[in-house]
C-alpha cells in the first residue's frame, strides 16, 4: 500500500527540551497504526507536532503536500483530522452547533455529512440540543470523533481515546473507531490500553524516549514480551 502520512527523522521541541529524537512512520491509506508508550514517550507531541502545533522539524508529508510550512487550520483543509486527548468541544455550545463548526462549508459535496455522524453516534441525535459540557466524557469524546469526521478527513489522529472512561464507554469508543476503520477512513490511533489497539489496528508502533522502538502486526508484538515489559510498563 502507498503512504499517505510518511515521517521521516522527525524532531520536536518544547521550547529548550528536546522530545522527539528522529521519529520515522509511515500510514497508508485506509490503515489503522495504534501507537503505544508509556506517558511521556513522546507520542502526543507527535501528534501535535503533524499539525504543527509544537516546534518540528524533519520530513512530514500528507497526500504527497510538505506539512513542515503549513499552518494547523491548513493541514486540516489537506484532510489530516486531529482529537487531542482533552477533547477541546466548545462546552456552551450545542451538540449541533460543535457540529456545525466542523463541517466543511459546502455540505452538498460532503461525503461525510452531520447526518451521517448522527447515524454513526445515535446519542449525538439524542443529545443535539444539549450543551457539549453538560455530554458525559463518553459523549463528548463522540462528539469530539463526530466534529472532526465532518471535516472529512482522510486520516485521522486520535490521541487517547479512552482516557479517563469507564470500561463500557471505551468499548462504545473502540466500536466506533472500528465503523470509522469500515468506511476506510486511515487512523493514528495513540492508545496505552494494548487490548483495544490490538483489537483495531493493523500494525503497532512503540514509541520510547521520543524515538521509534518497535513496529509491526499486534501478533508480532505480543511475541516480543521484551518490548511489552521494556517500553510498556506491563507483563
Amino acid at each position: 500500500m502507498s503512504a499517505l502520512l510518511e515521517v521521516g527523522n522527525l524532531r520536536a521541541w518544547y521550547g529548550a527540551s528536546q522530545v522527539l529524537h528522529g521519529v520515522d512512520l509511515r500510514v497508508a491509506a485506509g490503515e489503522v497504526l495504534a501507537l503505544a508508550g508509556r506517558n511521556g514517550s513522546g507520542r502526543s507531541t507527535l501528534a501535535k507536532a503533524l499539525m504543527s502545533l509544537v516546534d518540528a522539524d524533519g520530513a512530514r508529508r500528507f497526500a504527497g503536500a510538505d506539512l513542515a510550512p503549513l499552518r494547523t487550520f491548513e493541514i486540516a483543509r489537506l484532510g489530516l483530522g486531529y482529537v487531542a486527548e482533552q477533547r477541546d468541544v466548545f462546552p456552551t455550545l450545542s451538540v449541533d452547533e460543535n457540529l456545525r463548526l466542523g463541517a466543511r462549508p459546502h455540505p452538498r459535496a460532503a461525503r461525510f455529512t452531520i447526518d451521517d455522524a448522527r447515524t454513526l453516534f445515535p446519542i449525538l441525535l439524542e443529545r443535539r440540543h444539549a450543551r457539549a459540557g453538560a455530554l458525559s466524557g463518553g459523549e463528548q469524546q463522540m462528539l469530539a470523533l463526530a466534529r472532526a469526521l465532518v471535516g472529512e478527513p482522510a486520516l485521522l489522529i486520535v490521541d487517547e481515546p479512552a482516557e479517563g472512561l469507564s470500561a463500557q464507554m471505551a468499548a462504545r469508543v473502540g466500536a466506533c473507531l472500528r465503523a470509522l476503520r469500515e468506511r476506510g477512513i486511515a487512523v493514528l490511533l495513540i492508545e496505552q490500553r494494548l487490548e483495544l489497539a490490538a483489537g483495531l489496528a493493523d500494525r503497532v508502533a512503540v514509541m520510547g524516549h521520543g524515538r521509534i522502538v518497535f513496529e509491526g502486526t499486534p501478533q508480532a508484538l505480543a511475541q516480543r514480551q521484551d518490548i511489552v515489559r521494556d517500553w510498556l510498563g506491563v507483563g
